[in-house]
């Protein structure tokens, strides 16, 4: 349920018009029914790995990128989920400030930033998802009732569908080719979903594969919403340029505060799944990057902070552009991930392919760190040098050679470029690594082996990931450990 609050934004009903606007509605049902194909394949391949490793998004970034690569992962996603926190929830504020007034706008600013961010303190399961199951109904009903509501308002006409604009744009290809390149934009909602499905069980992973996070999701998601989008905008009438503000003033103006309601249920669920997944993110590179560890709910209100600190300053426009431009990093860390965990089925071990701990990777892996940046860096050249090419086909260009570099560079890259080979794997000294627990030598507590290491700076006691990452002088031993062992001993077999 926390998860679903991803497919009740209003963003899902205003998107397709903005590409209408530029293609027609025929050829933005075709693109948004292709990327909903597409993108469900990645998610059938995340879900399942997610489910069994039980890593976060961060943790497994450490392996594709190396411990300081993985942090630029996390700070990505973290700045990501932060600008859709501040769109959405002035979408909320702009409601009230329609509707009620009394207060400036910038006084509802601060008060829906409040409670998103009370909203966000609680956990995924503790709280969260009961949050959003109980506000399923209402957009459900909501969106429904605002469809037959219009249609009793303005009555129907079928040629909504044909619709088609005077001036189309431009395009390096058919229309719905930009209609496809601009939904895969939302490869960004794979990282976001990877936090959420570590969570699951691993006997529901099919399930959660091929229906809470896959085709049906998307399908709902992207055509469901994307239909209903396009008839009001098409029905209803709005005065001025069709955007995600002025769909909330006819709605509005068509519900009265049933309107503004529907538009608080739409926010409030999707500002759930942003600000969990931006807490969470920036913690992440907060506790690397900062070396400053602090609870997620610390890091849910420095968000609010940061996403007030957009709403006031109106940047809103500019960020939209760099999104633009982030979409091409998002698609090729999707597309890298993709090909690891399927290289990562054939190994004969793939432990050293699920590795996360801070005492076992490396600073940097040089194999994805490239394949990442250079196909993210000829995504950005198309998209600022060549306008309507790289509008087009700029994301499915970086996806295909983000996922050839990487297959080639993981390939050839000899295994201690990517990790720390060390002895004395707790790991390895247990019957199941799932089901036996140590205890930390350093905060006392007990976590299972799979997630427990050694530790050289204080005699080979054992250690947990989180204590690895705050103790000095851990990281700097493991890897003088690896590298005595590196020149005693060649390289075991690629894990792939």
């Amino acid at each position: 349920m926390a998860w679903l609050s991803v497919f009740s934004a209003m963003f899902w009903l205003v998107f397709p018009q903005t590409l209408a606007l530029a293609v027609g509605v025929r050829d933005t049902l075709i693109g948004m029914a292709l990327a909903a194909v597409v993108i469900a394949v990645p998610a059938a391949i995340v879900v399942p790995y997610a489910a069994r490793t039980g890593t976060s998004l961060a943790m497994f970034s450490r392996r594709l990128m190396g411990y300081w690569g993985g942090a630029l992962v996390s700070l990505l996603v973290a700045v990501t989920a932060v600008y859709y926190c501040a769109f959405e929830t002035s979408i909320i504020a702009i409601a009230f400030h329609e509707h009620v007034g009394t207060l400036p706008l910038p006084a509802w600013y601060l008060l829906a930033v409040v409670v998103a961010v009370g909203l966000a303190f609680g956990g995924v399961r503790v709280w969260l998802d009961k949050f959003n199951a109980w506000l399923l109904p209402v957009y459900v009903i909501g969106i429904a009732a605002a469809v037959i509501w219009a249609i009793a308002e303005y009555g129907y006409d079928s040629d909504w569908i044909d619709y088609m604009p005077a001036e189309p744009v431009t395009t390096a290809g058919p229309g719905w080719v930009l209609s496809f390149s601009g939904y895969l934009s939302q490869l960004i909602f794979i990282m976001f979903m990877w936090d959420f499905a570590r969570m699951s069980r691993t006997e529901d992973a099919k399930f959660h594969s091929r229906v809470t996070f896959g085709l049906p999701f998307w399908l709902v998601t992207f055509v469901l919403n994307g239909l209903a989008g396009l008839f009001l905008a098409q029905t209803i009438d709005v005065q001025g340029a069709f955007s995600e503000t002025s769909a909330v003033f006819a709605l509005i103006a068509l519900m009265g505060f049933a309107g503004v309601l529907l538009v608080w249920v739409t926010q409030s669920r999707i500002n759930t799944t942003n600000f969990y997944v931006a807490s969470l993110n920036l913690q992440a590179f907060g506790s690397r990057a900062l070396r400053w560890f602090q609870p997620r709910y610390v890091w849910a209100a420095i968000v609010g902070v940061l996403v007030y600190v957009l709403m006031l300053a109106d940047v809103i426009g500019f960020l939209l552009t760099a999104l633009n431009y982030q979409t091409v990093f998002v698609a090729a860390w999707v597309a890298i991930a993709c090909v690891h965990i399927i290289r990562s089925r054939n190994a004969p071990s793939s432990a050293s392919a699920d590795e996360f701990r801070p005492g076992r990777v490396r600073l940097l892996n040089p194999a994805g760190l490239v394949s990442w940046l250079s196909s993210a860096f000829v995504g950005v050249l198309l998209l600022a040098l060549t306008d309507d090419f790289g509008a087009t086909w700029a994301v499915p260009i970086v996806i295909v050679l983000a996922a050839l570099l990487y297959a080639a560079l993981d390939r050839v890259q000899p295994p201690h470029k990517a990790i720390l080979i060390r002895p004395d794997d707790p790991r390895a000294q247990v019957d199941d690594e799932w089901a036996a627990r140590i205890k930390c030598a350093r905060c006392h507590r007990s976590y299972v082996a799979y997630e427990m290491d050694c530790d050289p700076s204080n005699e080979g006691r054992p250690i947990c990931s989180q204590c690895g990452d705050t103790t000095p002088g851990f990281y700097r031993q493991s890897a003088a450990e690896a590298e005595a062992r590196d020149r005693e001993e060649p390289d075991p077999e690629p894990a792939a």
